[in-house]
């Protein structure tokens, strides 16, 4: 009988060394759960803490709630960071963005600072093809380390959104955000015409400015995506399309274009099923040519394409017996450990050999 065996994941990388980035990733979506794929990282911030999310545009908005997020913040002592929104809004000034931020519970379970109260700070890209510097709230220059948490969807400009665009957009003060918005033609109106590439490349230069800015000695920045409440629009929409498909885990690592592209991956590689179906999210990002995004980023040195997913959702060993599929349910997404795509929907893991592989989003072992 052929069995997929599925081993702990701190098991298989005592023995396995990897060149691509690693990403982290769990099936559960939970405070603890959160902590956990925080803490996979290895790293312990130091210093003043930032946690950059985003605080949504209405109560209706997908947003990461309060008591989602609160162990986090216990664990690490971060504050909550915002900047202001560019278009005209609840968010757009400081005085109501921090009232509806108090509205929703944040400032229950910690403080909140809107980083560009006070102005903006400039700090130098490294790409300059379209923005020459990025602009961003001036209170970053007081942390020491960032929590980028990002909740992953979708995005009616951008295609899609996750921790490239929360880092980008969502660091950036409001003359920021148009800087980006029109790839450099504004700083006062977020509607330029420049063409939708200019606009996702220059997210990943203020990204990329933002990643080298907490490299710099005695500062760090780590990454996490959530994906659930996959709607196709973005928590700036105050009244989202409800999601299509279901929720998938949380996934996190120091690399943001590895676990932005592990975050694409799934949604691409989704097994759809009636009622529960990626396809819609599919389209929103193929409309606005969301992997473009991505793409860039690791073409001007972000980071990397290439990961090696972890699952630390499984805490013992499960077997599958494979001489009793149910075609209802199973249906196989495959990538060889170095991230090339194997199989797609496939019924059956029978043409696999015997090996290390991605199934599914989880680390497996086929023998023979």
């Amino acid at each position: 009988m052929k069995k997929i065996v599925l081993f702990i994941a701190f098991l298989c990388l005592g023995t396995i060394a990897f060149a691509q980035s690693n990403v982290y990733f769990t099936s559960e979506i939970t405070p603890e759960s959160l902590v956990q794929v925080f803490e996979a990282l290895g790293v312990t911030p130091s210093g003043s803490v930032a946690l950059k999310i985003s605080t949504g545009e209405s109560a209706q908005s997908n947003y990461l709630h309060p008591e989602f997020i609160k162990d986090l913040v216990d664990a690490t002592g971060a504050n909550i960071v915002e900047c202001n929104t560019a278009y005209g809004g609840i968010r757009d000034n400081t005085e109501s963005h921090l009232q509806v931020i108090a509205e929703r519970g944040f400032t229950e379970i910690a403080k909140v600072d809107i980083m560009d109260a006070d102005g903006d700070l400039v700090i130098p890209v490294s790409d300059t093809t379209w923005i020459k510097y990025d602009i961003v709230g001036s209170h970053l220059a007081s942390y020491d380390f960032m929590i980028n948490l990002a909740h992953f969807k979708g995005h009616a400009r951008g295609g899609y959104g996750g921790v490239l665009k929360n880092q980008s957009i969502g660091v950036a003060s409001r003359h920021g955000k148009c800087y980006i918005h029109t790839a450099g033609e504004s700083t006062t109106n977020i509607y330029g015409s420049n063409s939708q590439d200019s606009f996702l490349e220059s997210m990943a230069a203020a990204a990329q400015a933002v990643h080298n800015y907490f490299k710099q000695d005695g500062k760090d920045i780590v990454y996490i995506n959530v994906m659930n409440n996959l709607s196709v629009d973005c928590d700036c929409n105050d009244h989202p399309a409800k999601p299509e498909m279901n929720d998938v885990g949380i996934l996190a690592s120091t690399d943001p274009v590895a676990l932005d592209k592990a975050c694409l991956d799934l949604i691409f590689n989704y097994n759809s099923t009636q009622g529960d179906d990626a396809q819609p999210l599919i389209d929103r990002i193929n409309e606005m040519h969301g992997t473009h995004t991505v793409e860039y980023a690791e073409e001007i040195g972000l980071g990397s394409q290439e990961y090696n997913l972890i699952d630390i959702t499984t805490t013992s060993i499960q077997e599958i017996d494979q001489e009793h599929p149910n075609p209802d349910c199973l249906r196989y997404n495959v990538f060889s450990i170095d991230g090339r795509k194997v199989l797609t929907n496939a019924k059956s893991l029978e043409s696999l050999p015997a090996g290390i592989y991605i199934i599914n989003g989880k680390k497996q072992v086929i023998t023979r």
